[in-house]
């Protein structure tokens, strides 16, 4: 599946050959026994400084980006895919290029943003290590719920049946949300902050529970995911719940961001 583009519920749309399926698995994935864990160590490198130097990502974690309406996300999440790679030591002599590997999932984009990642990552060459899932914003807002764990059952396929070290690049996890939303309010279940159901912990921790390393596989995946804050308020359900399940944060300041 690597190098192929697919839309959000898995279908090829690059117009490549069919994908004959090798496995067929559940899409909400399988829970790992916390003690089955392994303590990440090794890091990924970003190709980013301000990220790789002051927030180190390490293999299995899922550290997040906080950004907002207006800021470059989507430029940040190109160019981590263009740079990012696995920082080698003496013992990871296995780990060579091409057991790194980059699963990309865009929800509730515009076709200007759906053709700039599919641009840049073939005109960069990345294209043949990413598997890209896009969903668009006039897609069936049902299909924005199953995107992410389509992409993750991929990376938990190619981590831990391919041995591959995965950095799954989930954006933007607002659209997400609020497609959870939308559909919990077409079920007229009992609304919850802002109206958002008030199981939307539990199931944004079911999609960022599945990053890590198991003991006894050679594989892992790590997570970023991307996520804009209306109206650049950090205290909303979506940054403020997501922050609990996470390990950390990546904070796009706008002020920063206005002095270039």
């Amino acid at each position: 599946m690597l190098g192929r583009i697919f839309n959000g519920s898995g279908k090829p749309i690059d117009r490549g050959p069919t994908v004959l399926a090798e496995d067929y698995l559940d899409i909400n994935g399988e829970p790992i026994n916390p003690f089955s864990r392994e303590y990440p160590e090794e890091m990924i490198q970003t190709g980013i400084s301000a990220i790789d130097v002051m927030n180190s990502i390490a293999r299995g974690q899922k550290i997040p980006i906080f950004s907002a309406a207006g800021l470059p996300h989507n430029d940040i999440a190109a160019q981590i895919c263009r740079q990012a790679g696995l920082v080698k030591h003496a013992k990871d002599a296995v780990d060579g290029d091409d057991n790194f590997a980059i699963v990309f999932a865009a929800m509730g984009v515009n076709m200007e943003t759906a053709r700039f990642f599919k641009q840049d990552f073939e005109e960069n060459g990345s294209m043949e290590n990413v598997c890209l899932f896009l969903n668009l914003a006039n897609d069936p807002t049902i299909e924005r719920i199953i995107t992410p764990r389509i992409a993750l059952t991929t990376a938990e396929f190619l981590a831990y049946q391919c041995d591959k070290h995965v950095l799954v690049i989930l954006t933007d996890m607002s659209s997400y949300a609020e497609a959870l939303r939308e559909v919990s309010a077409a079920r007229e279940e009992v609304p919850g902050r802002r109206g958002f159901p008030g199981y939307m912990y539990t199931d944004l921790a079911t999609i960022y529970e599945r990053a890590g390393r198991v003991s006894g596989r050679h594989g892992s995946i790590t997570q970023i995911p991307i996520l804009s804050m209306p109206n650049d308020d950090i205290t909303h359900p979506i940054p403020d719940l997501t922050g609990y399940i996470t390990e950390g944060q990546i904070y796009v300041d706008r002020q920063l961001h206005n002095r270039q």
